[in-house]
């Protein structure tokens, strides 16, 4: 198995598992009352459900494991689940980044395209955009997880990070890792620069939009949509 470094301690136990019950149980009444109000059945909403339900996942592929190591101080995790760790967590972060261009793309048709908006972005392009997001995060993050667990590993396996990261498992290789972190190196710059880049390009043109409306009150409530 893969060790971490020792940082166990009850109070660490009691600090983190009330930051994680406070995250799963604000995450979780925003995806409840998306999903039981109809009025907030709108694009926006659905968004932020969806990020809010990335949010869960990846704090609860860390956190339970990290509590368990806290509270037993028996601080190893087994290769298979230390790779499913690493294979939820980087999966639904990279949906998460990828997800956060969706929702500027949002924001710019509400504000930019304001007549059109309900056209562009109808339920059938929202729910097309989020399963883009999974459907393009996936193949890349699974090709990239199975290209690292068919590296050698060398003892002592020890991880010097909280949970196991792709990046800390590629460095405990005793292997040739070069192509392996040039695939990682692409795949996390492609998935960080197109959100990015995205997420940039809508709000300057929201931006330029807002700054050219002819009042302060439509300006002001441009502004309050964007920043919801």
């Amino acid at each position: 198995g893969v060790s971490y470094h020792p940082t166990p301690g009850k109070v660490l136990f009691l600090v983190h598992l009330l930051a994680y019950l406070a995250s799963i149980a604000g995450n979780a009444v925003i995806v409840t009352i998306t999903c039981a109000d109809s009025r907030l059945h709108t694009p926006m909403y659905l968004f932020l459900s969806t990020f809010s339900f990335l949010e869960c996942g990846v704090i609860s592929a860390v956190i339970p494991k990290l509590l368990v190591i806290f509270l037993s101080g028996r601080q190893a995790i087994s290769f298979p689940a230390c790779f499913i760790q690493a294979f939820i967590t980087v999966f639904l972060g990279s949906t998460g980044f990828l997800l956060i261009a969706v929702m500027s793309l949002d924001r710019y048709a509400a504000i930019c395209k304001p007549l059109h908006y309900l056209t562009i972005m109808n339920p059938k392009t929202c729910s097309l955009l989020v399963t883009a997001c999974f459907s393009l995060a996936f193949p890349f993050i699974t090709g990239l997880v199975v290209k690292v667990s068919q590296l050698s590993f060398c003892s002592p396996l020890v991880i010097p990070h909280f949970f196991c990261d792709l990046g800390p498992l590629i460095h405990l290789s005793c292997s040739d890792t070069s192509s392996t972190e040039m695939l990682a190196f692409v795949l996390t710059s492609f998935i960080l620069l197109t959100s990015l880049i995205i997420t940039i390009i809508a709000y300057s043109n929201i931006v330029i939009t807002v700054l050219r409306l002819p009042s302060a009150k439509e300006k002001q409530k441009a502004f309050s949509t964007c920043s919801s």
